[in-house]
């Protein structure tokens, strides 16, 4: 499958609401998300310019695609930025600096092809060139009915770390973080 990976830029917002919804739509994937196809179809477009105008932006997260020759979109994974010291959005306070991987999506028919790898070595590399804040960690979380990405980040070199939070929608399931260390 032929495709290149590249940071998002700003005129990509249309795009980047797209493949949200995509994800949003997809019958396992939906569960690697915090909101549903309903709320994000809801937003308005400053909303998804906002948003990849931060990605482009690239100082407190960088947002990465896999894309054809012909301009479609294969997938998407993103990184945030969180600084030691300050509290994330799930109210913990990290002792270091570290990404925060999330929105990772592929599309059906790129699944199995190596995109999802190639995508996470352009987060991973963003990452660790980091120079402010210096990322000594990057972690993830999964939730615990997904097998299938929770074998790929541990083939990526993510361990779980024992942390883990309720899954959103107020089920008794779990998602587990993983991390992956600065080597």
């Amino acid at each position: 499958m032929s495709h290149h990976i590249r940071a998002v830029q700003q005129e990509d917002w249309p795009k980047v609401k797209e493949l949200r919804l995509a994800a949003l739509r997809d019958p396992v994937a939906h569960l690697a998300f915090l909101e549903t196809y309903e709320q994000a179809l809801a937003r308005p477009d400053e909303f998804w310019q906002d948003r990849t105008d931060r990605a482009a932006e690239g100082r407190t997260s960088r947002q990465f695609v896999a894309e054809r020759a012909d301009g479609r979109w294969l997938g998407t994974v993103t990184a945030l930025v969180e600084p030691a010291g300050e509290k994330t959005f799930f109210e913990d306070v990290p002792e270091q600096s570290q990404t925060h991987v999330v929105g990772v999506f592929v599309r059906p028919e790129a699944r199995g092809t190596g995109v999802v790898d190639e995508l996470f070595r352009a987060a991973l590399e963003w990452s660790w060139e980091l120079a402010e804040p210096r990322v000594e960690r990057v972690r993830l979380f999964v939730h615990e009915q997904n097998g299938r990405a929770e074998a790929m980040y541990l083939r990526a070199g993510f361990t779980r770390t024992g942390d883990s939070v309720p899954a959103p929608g107020g089920a008794p399931a779990r998602d587990y973080e993983l991390a992956l260390a600065r080597s």
